[in-house]
């Protein structure tokens, strides 16, 4: 999973990705690339006209050009407030932008950096900047702002983002020594606390009709197929003097009051487009029975746009009681929010406690939740969900309270992981499966060789050799299976569901039956039938014990003419029977493991070399088989006698129908897997 940039903090939360039901996720890199570029934006042009701007690029390079409505260059003549927006957008920011490695990059949130590299494109000076290089064409055009008013560095001339007021904003003083509070935020909010608007130099009183115009081109950057983020900004000129404001602005309880009285600028819009890897993971989601639930500060409007999409909504699906702002969830009762989040699929405008509440009604439910967070305030959600997904580039406080951090911060990774969970817990199921039944084997092996009064078919040292070498390499193998096919197309299991259920343990039992009992039947074939044995009728093999000197030609003596009878009794202490017996459990168990590579796919859709590590680990066995069997002084530890090239097609005959047997059992379980599916029935 590290490879795979899941870095997993706490190990038993991967057994617990296989169970989650619901992941709840941010939208902001991690649905989307965090990758801002500002490609619309628009000023008042007059009182009842809007001076809409396309700007070119979609990266954090800082060139590209800036064109009207109608194709045109931009002209500052005709929409002179561009330079109060320029200048909002370079100075109430705290982020930067670096070239480095031969590509720009941002310095601090995509959001800032994007309105900064929105600056350096409509370049308002008008510098040439044809012989700037890479890293000048990153800061030139901010710099000319810089010039042009001071910033205070003090903490307190600036008014700290806040999700209640959902804005920041700075004061700065110009040449002439007049302050200025710029400001930006939602859109909404900015606007809601303007008492004017800048129309070309002049400022107006901001009317209804003006504020409805506003809104509705903010509306339609958000919808449709733009779906863009939008922030408004917003300025107070001559906001008053230094010491004075600077006193009030330490106090966070007046900040919204300092923000009153603005004069509305424009509004940029901004794209983060969704990384390509997230539709696909949606669908994938949706067949494996995972719901997933959108957690978002954007406005409603454009994040349904957005979850569009990327297809957590149908392009024509009515999203009434599947998607929520924060205020709405807020107002809501205990009992109505249980209800919404039966459904919901998207959070909008959210506060940190909404995550918390989510989180609290989805586990009462009964759903195992997987939670993605970055921020300090998402802290107390990724403690409280079953599991915490902490993004690489967040908090070390949000870190530390995950169980999970995606070093790429990609929802594809959360994805994967979830199907990783589910692998590791089948590839558990695997490898108990594995032994059990092939210790089922050997016991019955020995229990039937009593039963029927049969010569012993495995001595303790063989028995020995089969637990700790023959059995455990491929055991060991199989935790390197590969997920199944059909992996995430099955319903999430409970996280309290019994690891052997009654159709497994039946099947073990099957699988084990078969072993014990082929084992058995080799070592009886060589006296009753090999070319090479005594060819013993049942009645004598079952009564070795009563075996004498004296009645050994009368009543023991085989048919086989070619066979040595010197020995007496002692034809029935033959090692070829046990050699038989093992080289059946070796082949029969070599074989069993490959059956696992899954547990009901057939072996023609999930071949064993789909799992290398396990056709090495039987290849290894094997050879050790070889050598114990034709090494003089091994075989003589475990007294073995090398077989006959018939001898050996025996062993294939009784050992090659265990894989049979096991793919009927795996056709049962899909087709009642299928049965249960249809019916609407989970099974374990």
């Amino acid at each position: 999973m590290a490879k795979r940039n899941a870095l997993v903090r706490k190990l038993p939360s991967v057994e617990t990705l296989g169970c989650t039901s619901v992941i709840c996720s941010d939208k902001t890199g991690t649905l989307t690339t965090n990758q801002m570029s500002v490609t619309d934006f628009f000023v008042m042009q007059t009182k009842t006209k809007l001076a809409k701007f396309e700007v070119e690029g979609d990266s954090f390079a800082p060139t590209g050009s800036v064109t009207a409505e109608d194709g045109s260059p931009l002209d500052l003549g005709k929409a002179p407030a561009v330079k109060d927006l320029a200048a909002i957008c370079a100075l109430c920011n705290e982020s930067g932008l670096e070239y480095a490695k031969g590509k720009y990059t941002k310095i601090g949130e995509a959001t800032e950096s994007a309105l900064l590299v929105l600056v350096e494109k409509l370049n308002v000076g008008g510098a040439d900047r044809s012989k700037l290089g890479p890293e000048q064409l990153a800061s030139d055009a901010t710099a000319d702002f810089q010039t042009q008013y001071s910033k205070e560095d003090g903490k307190g001339f600036t008014l700290e983002f806040s999700r209640d007021r959902k804005s920041m904003s700075c004061f700065v003083t110009a040449a002439d020594g007049e302050t200025k509070l710029f400001c930006k935020g939602a859109t909404e909010k900015v606007l809601e606390r303007c008492s004017h608007v800048r129309v070309g130099t002049e400022t107006h009183p901001l009317t209804a009709p003006i504020k409805k115009a506003i809104m509705a081109q903010t509306l339609e950057y958000g919808t449709g197929t733009k779906t863009l983020r939008c922030l408004g900004l917003a300025v107070i000129d001559g906001a008053g003097k230094h010491d004075a404001m600077k006193a009030k602005a330490t106090d966070t309880d007046k900040f919204r009051e300092i923000e009153t009285g603005m004069t509305f600028i424009g509004v940029t819009g901004m794209i983060d487009p969704p990384r390509q890897s997230v539709k696909p993971c949606i669908v994938n989601c949706n067949k494996a029975g995972v719901r997933v639930i959108v957690i978002t500060g954007d406005n409603k409007d454009t994040a349904v746009a957005i979850c569009r999409r990327i297809g957590v909504f149908g392009d024509d699906e009515d999203v009434e009681g599947l998607a929520f702002t924060g205020a709405e969830f807020g107002k809501m009762s205990v009992e109505d929010q249980k209800e919404s989040v039966k459904s919901a699929r998207l959070f909008a405008r959210v506060e940190p406690i909404h995550k918390s509440t989510i989180v609290t009604h989805l586990q009462e439910q009964g759903h195992i939740v997987a939670m993605t967070g970055d921020g300090v305030n998402d802290a107390p959600a990724l403690k409280k969900a079953d599991i915490g997904i902490a993004m690489g580039s967040g908090t070390e406080v949000a870190k530390s309270a995950s169980a999970m951090i995606l070093a790429d911060d990609d929802f594809a990774t959360i994805v994967m992981a979830v199907e990783e969970g589910r692998a590791i817990y089948n590839n558990t199921k695997q490898f108990i499966r594995y032994l059990i039944s092939s210790n089922i084997g050997e016991v019955v092996s020995i229990f039937l060789t009593a039963a029927l009064g049969l010569p012993e078919a495995l001595i303790p040292v063989q028995l020995l050799w089969v637990n700790l070498v023959t059995d455990g390499l491929p055991a060991t193998a199989l935790g390197f299976n590969p997920p199944d096919l059909d992996i995430m197309e099955k319903p999430p299991r409970s996280n309290d569901d019994n690891l052997i259920s009654g159709w497994l343990f039946f099947r073990y039992m099957a699988i084990g039956l078969y072993v014990g009992v082929a084992t058995v039947a080799g070592a009886a074939w060589w006296f009753l039938m090999s070319a090479t044995g005594p060819k013993n009728s049942y009645h004598q093999l079952t009564n070795f014990m009563q075996c004498t000197a004296d009645n050994f030609e009368a009543e023991y003596q085989g048919a086989n003419p070619d066979f040595d009878y010197s020995r007496a009794c002692g034809t029935f202490q033959d090692w070829t029977p046990m050699t038989m017996a093992l080289s059946i459990l070796v082949t029969i168990e070599l074989l069993n493991a490959l059956n696992s590579v899954s547990e009901d796919q057939s072996m023609l859709a999930m071949p064993p070399w789909k799992n290398m590590y396990l056709i090495a680990a039987d290849l290894l066995s094997l050879g050790l088989h070889f050598v114990i069997l034709y090494v003089p002084f091994m075989s003589a530890i475990f007294q073995l006698k090398p077989l006959t090239v018939d001898e050996w097609m025996w062993v294939l005959y009784l050992s090659v129908p265990v894989i049979l047997l096991d793919e009927v059992l795996k056709l049962v379980a899909r087709m009642t897997q299928s049965t249960a599916h249809t019916t609407g029935k989970k099974t374990n």
